[in-house]
């Protein structure tokens, strides 16, 4: 997986794109992002022993960090976790049920026996009109801005979407294979981490 120049192709981007300038100025969004596992449950492993909660958790604080250094906290973030620690899937849904944000994302990564499987997936739980063009605003950034082999959104029935779509657009994204030599290799990356969470967050 090739790393274009993401940075400076972002921040031209962000500062070009008409549409999402008017979203911002509109008012502020709301947006809890749910890093998956966590504490014991460390979800996937890949053959060097990078773990797909660390990987997670810390695209999310990155996200975090890029909307108040580069958007002037233009969104209201909230973690579902900021630590490695296990939160129930029941608590991470009892948050948004509170909070109501305008979007919840829930972000893991992938697993397969066949190690040649690579690519972002992204699931809603139904037809919610808005759900799917977040999940396909997303896949599009990844693919154009990133490289990224991507698919077409997809169904889940996963908890953390059933008990959330009724409150907010809701999805979950399988950010890639851990599974997949390439794509394990560039999440080891700290700056490829940085870069993927510039795009998710521009794509909201």
């Amino acid at each position: 997986m090739r790393v274009p120049i993401i940075f400076f192709i972002c921040l031209l981007m962000l500062s070009n794109n008409n549409t999402i300038g008017q979203t911002l100025t509109a008012g502020r969004k709301v947006v809890v992002l749910d890093a998956g596992h966590g504490g014991i449950d460390s979800g996937t492993v890949s053959e060097d022993g990078l773990q797909e909660k660390d990987v997670v958790l810390d695209i999310v604080r990155q996200m975090k960090d890029w909307n108040k250094s580069l958007l002037e906290s233009k969104y209201d973030i909230y973690l579902t976790r900021n630590s490695d620690t296990l939160i129930s899937l029941d608590d991470r849904t009892k948050l948004v049920k509170h909070i109501k944000p305008d979007v919840f994302i829930s972000l893991h990564c992938n697993h397969i026996s066949d190690s040649n499987i690579k690519g972002v997936e992204v699931y809603t739980y139904d037809n919610n009109e808005l759900s799917e063009m977040y999940a396909q605003t997303i896949l599009n950034k990844l693919n154009q801005n990133l490289s990224f082999m991507t698919k077409e959104p997809k169904r889940g029935n996963f908890q953390v979407l059933r008990e959330t779509n009724n409150y907010c657009s809701a999805i979950l994204i399988e950010i890639g294979y851990l599974s997949n030599s390439d794509e394990s290799i560039y999440f080891e990356d700290l700056e490829n981490r940085k870069a993927l969470a510039l795009a998710i967050l521009m794509a909201i």
